[in-house]
């Protein structure tokens, strides 16, 4: 099998372009080797690339926002060694929820940068707000609110271990306003689910 069709099957069957953005990101942070404290805002750069854009090639089209809210995700994680922290005491995080509001749109050939900062934790999780500012005005374009869950590690003894943690602050009236949006969600799901595990029951019963 020659190397085009091995690199034609990797890129059929793997998302090759996020694992060499993730590398890049990755090798960006070990070159700068410059650290930050958990409270402090990162910056992560991009640009709209025709791979970005929309059907129309003009803007970058919704989906590609979340993910390179990922990939600032992972810069803020590695650049204050949360991450190597939580994986050296067998923990894990995930992505529990986001909520992302579009004011303008990122025109084709943009450059941006994407600002994360904690805004907010409890014993669960850890919640940021991440921001698509134009690197050339200064406007910011989208402004998202993350929340991370962390699996088998209470946050709160977690952030208690860093000096630079005194207090936590206020809840944002935002965050605040989007948990009880999810809270609502989940109890009316929850109850749907608890109908439909019946239903499913049910059916199989009659089949």
């Amino acid at each position: 099998m020659t190397p085009i069709l091995v690199l034609l099957l990797l890129y059929i069957i793997l998302d090759v372009n996020y694992f060499i953005r993730c590398a890049f990101t990755l090798l960006m942070v070990h070159l700068n080797q410059d650290k930050h404290a958990i409270t402090e805002t990162t910056s992560i750069f991009g640009i709209c690339t025709p791979q970005d854009a929309d059907i129309f090639l003009r803007h970058m089209n919704n989906a590609r926002y979340l993910r390179e809210l990922n990939f600032a995700s992972i810069h803020y994680y590695v650049v204050t060694d949360l991450f190597h922290f939580v994986r050296e005491r067998g923990g894990s995080i995930v992505q529990g929820a986001v909520m992302l509001r579009y004011r303008r749109y990122i025109p084709i050939f943009h450059p941006y940068k994407i600002e994360t900062k904690l805004i907010w934790w409890d014993d669960k999780s850890m919640y940021f707000e991440q921001q698509f500012i134009s690197a050339c005005t200064g406007f910011v374009h989208a402004v998202a609110i993350s929340k991370h869950q962390f699996i088998d590690f209470n946050v709160i003894d977690l952030l208690s271990s860093y000096p630079d943690i005194a207090n936590r602050p206020e809840m944002p009236d935002d965050l605040r306003l989007w948990l009880e949006a999810n809270d609502a969600s989940s109890q009316k799901l929850n109850t749907r689910g608890s109908m439909e595990q019946e239903n499913f029951y049910d059916c199989r019963a009659s089949t």
